[in-house]
């Protein structure tokens, strides 16, 4: 019998601080302090009727927020995420993969102003693909890096 592969680091690590995100099989595709993109297959993500069950569309774009934050130099600080919004444009009957960027002068701010004040709020756009290429959800999030205790 063979063990199964490893996962790579930032799946590993966002599986174990989110447990229901190995329950999705996503997968960490791409996390940088400037953009992120994970994945997550179809199957055990769909619904009643074949397609992505939608709280999987909304996590998979949702995480990538909290992913960036990671390389956030604030002492004590956590990222909090404060409203999501979702349209949802077509449905989703195959994998899908979500990818955001945050330019460097945003993660600047973000991280100079959370180190200086305690928190601070950023916001991140995201697209939601299948694997056409297709948008299936776009998403706003508006996300606070806030310095706990």
């Amino acid at each position: 019998m063979t063990e199964p592969a490893a996962l790579p680091e930032p799946t590993a690590q966002a599986r174990a601080l989110i447990p229901i995100l190995g329950a999705m099989e996503l997968e960490v595709l791409e996390v940088t302090p400037h953009s992120a993109t994970a994945r997550i297959p179809a199957e055990p993500n769909v619904n009643h009727f074949g397609a992505m069950y939608a709280g999987c569309l909304f996590t998979v774009a949702e995480v990538l927020g909290g992913l960036m934050a990671g390389f956030m130099n604030v002492p004590g600080a956590l990222p909090l995420v404060k409203r999501v919004e979702i349209d949802f444009t077509r449905p989703a009957l195959t994998a899908v993969t979500a990818r955001t960027t945050l330019s460097e002068e945003e993660f600047d701010r973000v991280q100079a102003e959370a180190t200086a004040n305690g928190k601070s709020n950023y916001e991140l756009t995201c697209e939601v693909t299948d694997e056409a290429g297709t948008v299936v959800a776009r998403t706003r999030g508006y996300y606070q890096m806030r310095v706990m205790g």
